[in-house]
């Protein structure tokens, strides 16, 4: 079955029925897509942009979950987890728009998404960094946020005045930006500035 991205509610009848079609001992995967969309599939995707959503036999499953994502927005999704964000910020001195901005490239606000290298929760910790901050349930949206801004400030604090290598070790790790001495020659990494740069801009002029 080929790949169906879901960027509107129109589709999403058609894409079910699709889905009908395929035998019943097939596997299904939502992911979610960088721009928010989400994609229905019988494939695993081996894209690194993509995060893992849900996956089940059940085609009724999936598609509850595909159709979930039309429902929310940039500014619903927030306002979710508005006050840990603010609490974490101001606790340890992170800009909050900066940390939605991160929380938006990462998750897209989604506390129950998973990468295949296996990150996972709001701003998509690695295990090894969750536990470096105490974290036991990583999509706890509390404990998550709580380690992700720990790390932002940490990060923030080894690269002085220096965002984009903040950013570019958020994603690829510290050695990888001292190796090159600023943003690695990564297209997924200089994507990632760019996208969370481009959100922090959005965010600084919201509420």
């Amino acid at each position: 079955m080929p790949r169906i991205r879901l960027s509107n509610p129109g589709f999403l009848v058609g894409a079910l029925l699709l889905m009908l079609c395929v035998p019943a001992q097939a596997s299904y995967y939502v992911y979610q897509m960088p721009d928010g969309s989400r994609l229905m599939t019988d494939r695993p995707q081996r894209d690194k942009s993509l995060k893992l959503i849900k996956r089940s036999r059940q085609v009724s499953n999936v598609g509850r979950v595909a159709a979930a994502g039309y429902r929310s927005s940039p500014t619903v999704n927030y306002l979710r987890f508005e006050s840990l964000i603010h609490q974490a910020a101001r606790r340890h001195q992170v800009d909050a728009a900066l940390v939605k901005a991160v929380i938006r490239t990462e998750s897209y606000f989604n506390p129950n998404a998973t990468s295949r290298v296996g990150a996972s929760g709001l701003m998509q910790l690695m295990p090894q960094t969750a536990a470096r901050y105490g974290i036991t349930d990583l999509y706890s949206p509390k404990q998550n946020i709580e380690a992700g801004v720990q790390h932002l400030k940490y990060l923030l604090e080894r690269y002085p005045d220096q965002l984009s290598h903040v950013l570019a070790a958020y994603n690829a790790g510290e050695n990888a930006v001292d190796k090159y001495n600023g943003i690695p020659p990564y297209n997924e990494t200089r994507n990632y500035v760019k996208k969370v740069m481009q959100f922090l801009e959005v965010y600084n002029d919201w509420p």
